[in-house]
């Protein structure tokens, strides 16, 4: 594996900080969490019209720009840092990725020129705190040509306001690791209650989304016997969320060292004391050992998905880096509240939303500790 980065790949990079900058700043988040649907239209048209950042992953036969994962975490590393408020995660890391890997042709073609021309997609798929196959409570049977969906989903990032749904749902009876099926649907489609479900970080939207009796044709379904999928698919948007907490860690270390320059304690700068020092360089150790991790990880998803078949080392890749990215974020915003001191939780610093922010993406797709535990199982083979 080549762990430097290409001229493209940095030309990406720098091209969505540029961008970044001007669109996610301090005003704009504020100003962007403050509404139900959580981002500016205005400023998701931009992304998808002129960065094309929305076709990185979407094949080129498809009319994307078919690059892989390496390109879609540093992007998301940087969305991270800019705490963009954007339904880039769930239509790109998550639906799209789903799509991609469930999809036939007639279905990926169909959503990708959706999602091209800047439809926003979610992928509903937990009715509980699992983000596993025991999570997918929602059921379908089958009434002769259709499939008949009924159930409840929770924590759908962006789920009230996307147009078009990626469902997984169980058979009925089906119990554990079975009979779980891939269904896509527009959003608006009779059966439907999406409600917004407020949370502790304003800047990421999330819903309840309830299925009353959804009448599904056979078009809809994507595929059925689909558990291997459907944890792949968790796998690689659990590395794009760790890309993103890593951005988040470092803007964390970055405004403490910015602030802590700026204060003055004995008559010299709180961040010449030696105990600042120390925090900020242990912030920073973290940091950069769980970027490592995440553009590692990123390699791997890119073996694994030219490779054919996802390689086993996916599902170790993705604990690992999300156990690592979870801690050093939120670690790394809890010492930036400590090392602000009295202000550093007040409304009109911008490190509390980074330590919100932290907190739920800690705990989204499993915390270190549900990712620690699932690779000492399969250490144990259990």
């Amino acid at each position: 594996m080549d762990f430097a980065f290409t001229e493209e790949q940095l030309m990406i990079r720098e091209s969505a900080i540029a961008f970044l900058q001007n669109v996610s700043d301090s005003e704009s988040i504020r100003k962007a969490m403050a509404t139900d649907q959580g981002y500016d239209e205005a400023v998701w048209a931009s992304l998808c019209q002129e960065l094309y950042l929305q076709a990185i992953t979407v094949p080129e036969d498809f009319g994307g720009l078919g690059l892989g994962f390496v390109e879609l975490v540093a992007v998301m590393e940087q969305m991270g840092q800019y705490l963009l408020c954007a339904p880039f995660f769930s239509t790109v890391c998550l639906a799209a990725t789903a799509v991609r890997l469930a999809g036939n042709d007639d279905q990926q073609a169909d959503f990708f020129a959706k999602l091209l021309e800047g439809e926003t997609s979610a992928l509903a798929f937990t009715s509980n705190t699992y983000f596993n196959s025991k999570g997918v409570e929602v059921t379908y049977k089958k009434v002769g040509d259709q499939f008949v969906l009924n159930g409840e989903y929770r924590y759908v990032v962006d789920g009230h306001t996307a147009k078009n749904l990626v469902l997984v749902a169980r058979e009925e009876g089906s119990v554990k690791h079975d009979g779980l099926a891939f269904f896509i649907v527009p959003a608006d489609t009779q059966g439907i209650t999406r409600q917004w479900l407020p949370t502790v970080d304003q800047t990421r939207k999330m819903a309840t989304i309830t299925l009353d009796n959804l009448m599904l044709d056979a078009a809809s379904l994507m595929q059925e016997n689909a558990v291997d999928v459907f944890h792949h698919v968790l796998d690689l948007a659990t590395i794009t969320l760790a890309a993103e907490q890593v951005g988040g860690a470092q803007k964390a270390l970055d405004l403490t060292v910015e602030y802590t320059k700026e204060r003055v304690q004995f008559n010299r700068p709180v961040a010449s004391f030696q105990s600042v020092k120390h925090k900020a360089a242990d912030m920073m150790t973290r940091v950069e050992a769980a970027r490592s991790g995440v553009y590692y990880a990123a390699c791997v998803a890119d073996d694994a998905l030219n490779a054919g078949p996802l390689a086993d080392e996916l599902k170790e890749a993705a604990s690992i880096v999300k156990a690592a990215a979870s801690e050093a974020y939120f670690q790394n915003a809890g010492d930036a509240i400590q090392l602000h001191g009295g202000v550093g939780f007040t409304w009109e610093y911008d490190v509390h939303m980074y330590f919100k922010r932290a907190k739920a993406s800690e705990h989204f797709l499993g915390n270190a500790a549900y990712h620690r535990e699932r690779l000492a199982k399969d250490l144990l083979g259990e």
